[in-house]
């Protein structure tokens, strides 16, 4: 594994069923997760998705590439933007490129991340320690 490979790229798509079965299984029933009027009301564009989810959707790509989620060592982001799912048929796309940044002593590799839904950047400084094998 070089330093600059990419990872496959994928786009994962967020609906309003994914967020109440991630409400479901996280307890988080905060009602901008699934009421406008709410959302509205304390200024944001529409509902959105939890913060979790959008970071566990982002890091699929690294477990996927690694074949084993037990081989991440770390994980980490900064929440930049809210992913806004629409009330509709389509949702948000979340859209995660990744890619080899540095290699490490004992065969790890730091992974990182670019998080994209609606051309913004949703996390910051998204990157993973992976143990390869």
């Amino acid at each position: 594994m070089e330093v600059g490979a990419e990872l496959a790229a994928r786009d994962f798509p967020v609906r309003r069923a994914d967020l109440v079965r991630y409400a479901g299984a996280s307890g988080d029933f905060n009602p901008i997760h699934w009421n406008e009027k709410v959302a509205a009301e304390v200024g944001l564009p529409g509902v959105i998705a939890h913060g979790m989810l959008t970071m566990a959707t982002a890091g699929r790509v690294v477990t996927d590439w690694a074949g084993d989620p037990g081989a991440i060592r770390e994980y980490g982001v900064k929440f930049s933007s809210p992913v806004v799912v629409p009330n509709d048929d389509t949702g948000a796309v979340v859209e995660v490129r990744a890619a080899v940044e540095k290699k490490l002593p004992d065969n790890i590799v730091v992974v990182n991340l670019t998080v994209r839904c609606d051309g913004a950047k949703v996390l910051m400084a998204a990157k993973a320690r992976i143990q390869l094998s």
